[in-house]
């Protein structure tokens, strides 16, 4: 007896206006590709995705799917959802809404470093624990010392200066990959759950478009790989 195959739907939302980065999602990065073709890519590259999802209100990234990436399903975003203080857990729960499918990958256009192995990789892992963990986001190492706004230190003593790679470490949710069920988003109203695995990746794969000063590093890191 053979076990079907889950189907696994790739969300990718954009707006058509940044207000940091003026059009970064369609700006050409590195090798002149716009930005987000590079996610695009990686996605299907992965060979773990059935269908790759973009929710916007981007006329230019609709003109740029139909052209190179037809198979790409496109919705059109709601003007209720259309602000940029709009929760993105709200724009999730319409695109679940409107794709079916056994399990949701969501990632951003802003990480085009994010190799096709590593969302690969990130895929077999949600498999392979699930339902013992009903949802997985990427995370960030970090080994630093950390202080609280009073000047607290919260993981190490000042008195017993140990080396930083020997401290406990904590994790930073990267917003590079999140992958849950379709009962997480709508039940919990959150893309992670209350048993998540956290799915570690290269500090160098994480780097997120936010600032212009991301986007010059992103692209160095990009040319010297």
């Amino acid at each position: 007896m053979t076990t079907k195959k889950p189907r696994i739907a790739a969300l990718m939302p954009m707006r058509h206006n940044s207000e940091r980065v003026p059009g970064k999602n369609y700006r050409p990065f590195g090798n002149g590709l716009p930005l987000f073709h590079h996610t695009v890519d990686t996605l299907m590259n992965s060979g773990r995705v059935d269908v790759i999802v973009i929710d916007t209100d981007s006329p230019t990234i609709k003109e740029q799917c139909a052209e190179k990436y037809p198979d790409v399903v496109i919705l059109d975003r709601p003007q209720h959802l259309l602000g940029g203080m709009t929760p993105m857990n709200d724009v999730l729960i319409h695109d679940v809404r409107s794709v079916e499918a056994d399990f949701y990958l969501q990632t951003h256009s802003t990480n085009p470093l994010l190799k096709p192995e590593t969302v690969g990789k990130a895929i077999d892992t949600f498999l392979q624990n699930y339902p013992i963990h009903d949802s997985l986001f990427s995370v960030t190492k970090v080994q630093t010392r950390f202080y609280d706004s009073l000047a607290r230190a919260i993981n190490h003593n000042p008195n017993i200066l140990i080396r930083t790679q020997d401290l406990p470490p904590f994790y930073e949710e990267n917003s590079c990959i999140y992958i849950f069920g379709r009962d997480t988003l709508l039940n919990e109203h959150t893309r992670i759950g209350r048993r998540p695995y956290m799915f570690e990746i290269d500090p160098y794969e994480a780097v997120d478009i936010d600032e212009e000063i991301d986007f010059r590093v992103a692209e160095e890191i990009f040319r010297l790989r």
